[in-house]
């Protein structure tokens, strides 16, 4: 097998000392959820997705659920303490975090922005989110998670 070209995220959880696992799969045209839990054999239920919201103040958030879940964006806005957020748009995407669709990591963005991860993790011993690269993820404790990014655990999907 193939070695996974090293990604931010990698870089970041190594610097902190949190052990990972990486997987690559092959995403379709069509990039359904959960596609790549059939693919590295992982239960859909580990593999969380990274959202990037706006909030009307301004500020941006991240927040980590569930693959084949949405983000509920009045639980999301109530977590974070205000008064709504929205999904900032794709072209932002890069420029803010310097990932692009499908390739966002938690770990690794250009800034640190508050986290909030769905609190259906907190009965998982490990998550898995992307690497940083479209077709290649990373499985790392929920203490990477609270350690570096300073994320909290939150209800926030529908």
């Amino acid at each position: 097998m193939k070695k996974l070209q090293k990604t931010n995220a990698m870089r970041i959880l190594e610097q902190k000392k949190f052990e990972y696992h990486t997987y690559s799969y092959v995403p379709s045209e069509d990039g359904k959820p959960g596609e790549s839990a059939l693919q590295i054999g992982k239960p859909a239920e580990m593999i969380y997705k990274t959202l990037v919201c706006v909030a009307k103040s301004k500020q941006h958030y991240v927040f980590v659920i569930p693959v084949l879940h949405e983000l509920d964006l009045k639980k999301a806005a109530k977590a974070v303490k205000e008064k709504s957020v929205e999904l900032i748009h794709v072209k932002e995407l890069l420029p803010l975090t310097g990932y692009v669709r499908g390739g966002c990591s938690p770990f690794g963005m250009k800034k640190l922005f508050p986290t909030v991860i769905d609190a259906s993790a907190l009965s998982l011993d490990t998550i898995i989110v992307s690497a940083g690269k479209i077709g290649q993820q990373i499985e790392t404790s929920k203490d990477a998670f609270e350690s570096i990014l300073h994320a909290s655990f939150l209800d926030v999907v529908v």
